[in-house]
């Protein structure tokens, strides 16, 4: 046993409203105080949460850079408590992402750029937004670390093993899925509760996913906001159909348990993989893929 705190954790399913920044705001500003209220010491919410995700071209006018007055309201707001949002950030050189921060005490204390930008079925991002190109992990407090890696970045396997590798202690995992958006027979909700099922119980790691609701022009988001704990079962869901927040105490002697019965990380081999990796960069007919 240790005497490391157990983690109180929040995830926040919202209806916001596409493009309009001051409601989601609002939204944003209440479900943060009545997560406080909660005692909660992590809150998470959505991909894009303050801007909605299907944007096109108002991405140009809806992004803001870090230092922007809506941001430094939020993290004004996250006293005492780790907020977790998304936006469409500004970077130098005028390029868009779509990005997490991790706001707390008035200061944005970290941020995520999404790496993998879907462009298939009627997913478009690679048309609108910049690649992100680093994985890194967000102390929380003590021993919890935050892995933070959005929606289709965790379709990479590599990606969480990254974050795994870098000391996660709690994966968070803020996306926007809708209904139908890869196409054919593929399940988005049967897809996101097998994987984050298999990461849980792979890496034994909570995992915090927040999905958002309602509906964006023809896309439907159907929610399914939930908390696991570090085998994969799950701990807390957010209200079905509804806007609202889940609740979950994360146990650290449970990870701590799960990766002593279940070692991968202990086993990953990070140096066999890094020299197997550059032995297939280095093969002239191996399979091409985008650099």
């Amino acid at each position: 046993m240790t005497d490391a705190p157990c983690l109180r954790t929040a995830v926040a399913q919202i209806e916001g409203r596409c493009g309009d920044v001051a409601h989601n705001l609002g939204l944003h500003l209440t479900l943060i105080e009545e997560a406080r209220a909660q005692q909660a010491d992590l809150l998470l919410f959505p991909e894009l949460s303050l801007t909605g995700y299907s944007l096109g071209d108002a991405a140009l006018s809806l992004a803001r850079r870090a230092d922007h007055a809506i941001i430094r309201e939020l993290a004004t707001a996250a006293q005492g408590i780790d907020v977790v949002f998304g936006f469409v950030e500004e970077a130098p050189a005028a390029q868009l992402y779509n990005v997490m921060a991790v706001a707390r005490d008035g200061a944005v204390r970290f941020v995520h750029r999404k790496i993998n930008l879907p462009t298939y079925g009627g997913l478009e991002e690679g048309k609108l937004y910049a690649a992100g190109r680093h994985v890194d992990i967000c102390p929380i407090r003590g021993p919890w670390k935050a892995g933070l890696l959005i929606c289709a970045d965790l379709w990479n396997p590599a990606l969480v093993h990254l974050a795994m590798l870098q000391g996660a202690t709690v994966l968070l995992a803020p996306i926007s899925s809708a209904l139908g958006a890869v196409g054919g027979d593929f399940s988005n909700p049967q897809g996101w509760d097998l994987a984050t099922r298999f990461y849980a119980m792979m890496y034994g790691t909570p995992i915090l996913m927040s999905n958002r609701l309602g509906q964006e022009n023809d896309t439907r988001f159907w929610g399914g906001s939930r908390i696991l704990d570090p085998q994969g079962q799950v701990l807390a869901r957010a209200p079905e159909g509804k806007t609202g927040l889940a609740f979950a105490d994360l146990d650290y002697d449970a990870v701590r348990r799960a990766r002593f019965n279940l070692p991968t990380l202990r086993d990953s081999n990070p140096e066999l993989n890094l020299r197997e990796l550059q032995r297939i960069l280095d093969n002239p007919d191996r399979p091409r893929t985008s650099d």
